[in-house]
């Protein structure tokens, strides 16, 4: 679906003269649209590049599909037992395109999303990528463009000083660790708020995974694979 959609978006984009104005979301998205990358984002996507073709045709490789599963925190604390999404990603040349499909979490509801080393704890080197909220029938949805392929990794060639930001609940380090390489083929998604997560049944376990370190448990996961051949690694662009 996201293929598809994509390609008749920029195919409009690519000719002005029949784009007074973007169209609307399909319709089997109706009540449950992204909340990221809205129409004026596809503008501002091509101005910067991200997203590159020529009219009046388009030429995609082929996407990756792949599930998220109730993650093993819930797991083991028997929650969330309805839990689950699906995860599409799209090479647009520079960059990739994920779309994220969430449903049977708690409603009107805020999660995390993080690009992972490890499914499961301690999960290793992670990258926040943004939000999913869920509606009222705890089901979400959006869009999140970075790099989501093979060549998806995080490097430091050496350490350094870092900013602290936040003390607590979880404080910043101050230096990097250096590493070599490290490749970050999973995905999970983490309750915004240890509260959330006890209204659903789950611990109130602390984690640092949103924007404050002050995050619930992890939500969903791509656990069902291999630690070294987490889905990511499927997409070659």
């Amino acid at each position: 679906m996201l293929r598809e959609w994509l390609v008749k978006k920029l195919d409009v984009l690519a000719r002005p003269t029949e784009n007074p104005a973007i169209q609307a979301l399909p319709s089997a998205w109706a009540g449950h649209g992204p909340r990221c990358l809205r129409a004026p984002s596809y503008l501002s996507l091509v101005a910067a590049g991200l997203l590159v073709f020529a009219a009046p045709a388009l030429t995609l490789a082929e996407p990756i599909n792949f599930k998220l599963t109730r993650s093993a925190a819930a797991k083991n604390a028997n929650c969330l037992l309805d839990a689950a999404g699906h995860v599409e990603v799209q090479s647009i040349g520079p960059a990739e395109l994920m779309e994220m499909t969430v449903k049977g979490l708690p409603p009107n509801t805020e999660f995390d999303v993080f690009v992972i080393q490890l499914p499961n704890a301690p999960f290793g080197l992670s990258w926040y990528q943004g939000d999913i909220e869920t509606d009222g029938d705890g089901v979400g949805h959006a869009f999140f463009v970075g790099r989501f392929s093979i060549e998806t990794f995080i490097v430091a060639p050496g350490s350094g000083p870092a900013p602290r930001v936040h003390n607590a609940p979880i404080a910043d380090a101050t230096t990097n660790p250096a590493t070599a390489p490290v490749h970050t083929y999973h995905v999970g998604v983490w309750f915004n708020s240890p509260a959330d997560a006890v209204a659903a049944g789950c611990p109130a376990t602390v984690t640092p995974f949103n924007g404050d370190h002050s995050a619930g448990i992890q939500a969903l996961s791509t656990r069902k694979f291999a630690d070294d051949q987490g889905p990511l690694r499927q997409l070659v662009p």
